[in-house]
């Protein structure tokens, strides 16, 4: 006659701990003094940066007569200096702004990317010799050459026009994104590109749906580096327009600048407007910087 024996159940891990003990997994911890101190001197240098931005924002909020107050905060906001922004006309001014730096960052890309994706992926002669001459380039300053640049457009019937303001844009940030984007697509295997040719890509299709989902973090750099450039450029923009009508908004911000007297909450208010397309930039194209890392990668 066979015996039946039961097995106990493992005990659970609650009913492992001894009596009186704190359970491990649910004790917490208090930060170590490092990390307090880290977190400490990020948000330090954090409200550092921002509070210009701080200032610029109150100051905008801020009623003629409280200018010269002392204390941070006004008594009492005062809304209608936005609204006098769009009153002024200067409306028309932020979309030659957006026109000027969509324009001037569109052109790059166009120019850039094959420039230097040809120059990553061929060797030829005079290549070293190419990247020393896109190098170089990006050391002149449009402030040396103003007079030049000037006279060229003159000639060609290009003054006080958006065209001349997305070509000078264009060219003086060009060099940068030719750098950055031969960087990223030299550090893209070539196998995964050959692995395609196999699969019967050719070379748009490889371009397009293997190297360029790889190289998306240097697209992006590049992208919001000639935008940003692009939307804050003042001496070319102020040289090259004379009509008020075809100023970007750098220059047309000088309207609330007298001679004799500043109309800061204005400024500041047309100040605040004019970041607003830059953060919406960042916040559309931030999370696909890492998604770009990994995409096409795996078929």
């Amino acid at each position: 006659m066979m015996s039946t024996s039961t097995v106990a159940p493992p005990a659970s891990p609650a009913a492992r701990v001894p009596a009186g003990r704190p359970d491990p997994g649910t004790a917490r911890r208090l930060p170590s003094v490092k990390k307090v101190a880290i977190a400490a001197g990020a948000y330090l240098v954090a409200f550092v940066f921002l509070f210009p931005y701080i200032q610029m924002v109150l100051t905008a909020l801020r009623p003629q007569e409280e200018l010269r107050q002392a204390t941070l905060l006004p008594e009492r906001f005062a809304w209608s200096n936005f609204v006098t922004f769009w009153s002024s006309g200067l409306s028309g001014n932020l979309l030659v702004s957006l026109q000027v730096a969509a324009g001037s960052t569109i052109l790059v890309l166009l120019v850039a990317l094959p420039a230097a994706y040809y120059t990553a992926r061929h060797e030829f002669r005079g290549r070293t010799a190419f990247m020393i001459l896109v190098l170089i380039t990006q050391m002149f300053q449009p402030t040396a050459m103003l007079v030049g640049i000037y006279r060229e457009f003159h000639q060609l019937g290009l003054v006080d026009t958006v065209w001349s303001l997305i070509l000078v844009n264009g060219g003086f940030n060009l060099a940068f994104a030719v750098w950055i984007l031969n960087a990223y697509f030299a550090s893209i295997p070539r196998e995964l590109e050959e692995a395609a040719f196999l699969d019967g890509n050719g070379r748009m299709g490889t371009l397009f749906r293997i190297t360029l989902p790889l190289a998306a973090p240097g697209v992006v750099t590049a992208l919001i580096f000639t935008f940003i450039a692009a939307w804050n450029e003042f001496v070319v923009a102020l040289t090259l327009t004379t009509s008020p009508g075809n100023q970007p908004l750098t220059v047309a911000l000088n309207s609330f600048i007298g001679q004799y007297q500043v109309d800061w909450q204005n400024l500041f208010a047309g100040s605040v407007i004019a970041t607003i397309p830059v953060i919406i930039l960042f916040a559309l194209i931030e999370g696909k910087v890492v998604g770009g890392l990994t995409a096409g990668s795996v078929k």
